[in-house]
């Protein structure tokens, strides 16, 4: 394949960059630190960079081999994610290839037939199979037709990032097997520790480190208190009812009986955990990525090699194990720069479940890494301090990872307080509990006169006055805490017990029933020298619904884009191509989001092109997709066009 690029407008050029950029992906402009990366590659310099998921990484290192001419091997953990990307490369008229374990050794052989004749641009290959003596030796036989080495998901070779795999580790030695060869490493997520721990790692030198704003402006995040997780999962996805949508959940079981649950509420989920067998599992990956299923209930081991873009809404109903893997996971909804909602539903007993199952993994390991350990607790400290926090989730999150939060122009939606619009402290959809100090203080002397033995449900229906059987079996109907909150509801103090333990006044003991108990700040609290601001349940007002995963907007100030800003009609159309880029994506056998994005898609139904060519002026239409599918999509929108007289 040759490009303007390539045919003498120069070499890295802003005009050959775009020149690449416009003919394949079918866009005008590079992002904000692509170019720089790009050419880091081209000058042969080792780099980092960090850019959030949805920002662009990929093509940093898929541009230039099209202008060297020179072929690029890219390190990528997930086997799912190398298919996805070759076939979406492979759409857009680009040489790419994977070797993995599932392929044979026939198509193998001519991958590496392709590289050696000097057609491959793009190879994609699973750490540990690069590391293997015969392949290291195939591609220094490569010589001077191997252009560099780019290493994805680079987070994973530091013990101090969300998600250490020890085969990373091994990279280094390529410094040996290839000497001068250029390397890029590039991740999502990286914390200024992790940073440094990968130019550690993987001895780069003197790398230019590029880090781009870790906010993800589209996305509007809320954290609630954990309730009624069924209802509240089934509010959420209500509001994006035919869009995709993630629930994470931490175990298995919750998996499987929380899509049980769901299904039976009339909204199609599938459970997706690593316990599953792999035809299962590989059914409901393909049918989530085919847009036949939209609603997966999964453990962490799902996400990862989905690369479907128009991820609309991703809950978590329960905390993750730390900040890595809440920006991660959180990242998968709108990968294509459209309004989408991120919801965590939170009670701090996770932070104790997952502490035991970080102390048990290490303990049937052997023990012997007491460093990894302390690294997981300390990631997870972060996460509950996070999703704890009753500030701006935006800046707790950008703070997190090193940087100053910036809120995006324009102006915040009227019905937010301020800050960046679309979370749910900045839609002022919490408000403080009338009497915060007071109601801390009769919660904390509760939790004393029941003795420090039960957990937060037991503690609410004390202070409500409920005299079921156990209270009264236990004699706590005569303690002088009982009824004293009798006006408010069982759910909101609970969720006030939950805000004083993140505020350090109370504390969940360890265990499989968590119970709540004292600290050593309590007597701070109960005497007034401090104060805590504890926040209500979200009420029934603007939108927001009892439970708290509703709110102003549906997804903030960002609403106004994107799908939800088409008019009647032109999501009528929308709808028609979507139905099209399925139809077109199982004939070819590839996913339909690497036909045409919903950004694509929106942008055809608003300008209405009647012809290929006048196609060619909409993002995200290269030239090889417009021979493909230009007659079809024009076609369709011509029918349209027609209809409407």
């Amino acid at each position: 394949m040759r490009t303007a690029a390539m045919d003498g407008e120069g070499l890295g050029s802003e005009e050959g960059l775009r020149s690449v950029v416009r003919s394949v992906w079918g866009y005008d402009t590079l992002r904000p630190m692509q170019g720089e990366a790009i050419r880091a590659s081209l000058e042969r310099r080792d780099s980092l960079v960090v850019m959030p998921t949805g920002g662009g990484k990929s093509l940093c290192y898929q541009v230039p081999p099209l202008i060297t001419g020179k072929l690029t091997v890219v390190v990528s953990p997930l086997i799912a994610l190398m298919q996805d990307q070759v076939a979406g490369l492979r759409l857009s008229g680009y040489s790419a290839a994977a070797l993995h374990s599932h392929v044979s050794p026939e198509e193998a052989r001519r991958v590496r037939e392709s590289a050696r004749d000097g057609s491959l641009r793009l190879l994609l290959i699973a750490p540990e199979r690069l590391l293997l003596d015969g392949t290291v030796s195939w591609m220094r036989s490569l010589g001077d037709r191997l252009g560099s080495i780019a290493v994805d998901e680079a987070h994973c070779i530091s013990q101090w990032g969300h998600d250490f795999r020890p085969e990373y580790r091994r990279l280094a030695e390529l410094r040996a097997h290839l000497p001068g060869m250029a390397l890029h490493a590039y991740t999502a997520t990286a914390t200024p520790r992790v940073r440094e721990d990968i130019v550690h790692q993987l001895r780069l030198e003197d790398p230019l480190v590029l880090v781009g704003r870790f906010d993800r402006p589209n996305l509007t995040y809320r954290v609630l208190p954990r309730t009624r997780v069924v209802e509240q999962c089934e509010r959420a996805l209500s509001r994006h009812k035919g869009e995709a949508a993630i629930v994470y959940c931490i175990s298995r079981r919750e998996t499987e009986s929380l899509a049980d649950a769901l299904r039976a509420r009339g909204i199609d989920a599938r459970a997706y955990h690593a316990g599953m067998d792999a035809a299962a599992r590989t059914r409901v990956s393909a049918d989530f990525k085919a847009e036949r299923l939209d609603v997966v209930c999964a453990t962490v081991a799902f996400g990862m090699g989905i690369d479907r873009g128009d991820v609309r809404c991703v809950v978590h109903a329960g905390m993750p194990k730390s900040v890595e893997h809440y920006q991660q996971e959180t990242g998968r909804a709108g990968r294509d720069g459209l309004p989408s909602e991120c919801i965590l539903l939170y009670s701090p007993a996770d932070s104790e479940r997952w502490r035991t199952l970080m102390e048990r993994s290490a303990s049937e390991g052997g023990g012997g890494d007491t460093a990894a350990l302390n690294a997981q607790l300390e990631l997870l400290r972060h996460m509950r301090m996070v999703a704890g926090s009753g500030r701006c989730r935006h800046a707790a999150l950008s703070e997190y990872f090193g940087q100053a939060y910036e809120p995006p122009a324009p102006t915040p939606a009227p019905e937010a307080t301020g800050g960046c619009g679309a979370c749910d402290v900045c839609l002022n959809e919490l408000d403080e509990v009338p009497g915060s100090a007071v109601v801390a203080q009769k919660i904390i002397s509760c939790v004393y006169r029941v003795g420090q033995g039960f957990g937060a449900a037991h503690v609410a229906d004390v202070l409500r006055g409920k005299a079921t059987a156990r209270i009264i079996e236990k004699g706590h109907d005569r303690v002088s805490t009982f009824g004293l909150l009798r006006s408010m509801h069982r759910d909101s103090i609970v969720a006030c017990v939950h805000q004083l333990v993140d505020a350090g006044a109370l504390a969940i003991a360890p265990g499989e029933f968590p119970v709540v108990t004292l600290t050593g700040a309590s007597k701070a609290f109960l005497s007034g020298e401090r104060a805590a601001r504890l926040l209500e349940l979200p009420r029934e007002r603007g939108g927001a619904s009892a439970d708290g995963t509703s709110g102003p907007g549906k997804r903030g100030r960002r609403a106004e884009s994107g799908v939800d800003a088409l008019d009647a009609r032109q999501r009528e159309l929308f709808e028609s191509l979507r139905a099209l880029r399925r139809e077109i994506a199982e004939r070819l056998g590839v996913p339909p989001f690497v036909v045409f994005a919903d950004t694509t898609l929106i942008e055809l139904a608003v300008s209405r092109p009647t012809t290929p060519e006048a196609m060619l002026e909409v993002k995200g239409v290269g030239r090889k997709k417009l021979e493909q599918f230009g007659e079809a999509f024009a076609g369709r929108i011509a029918q349209w066009a027609g209809a409407d007289g």
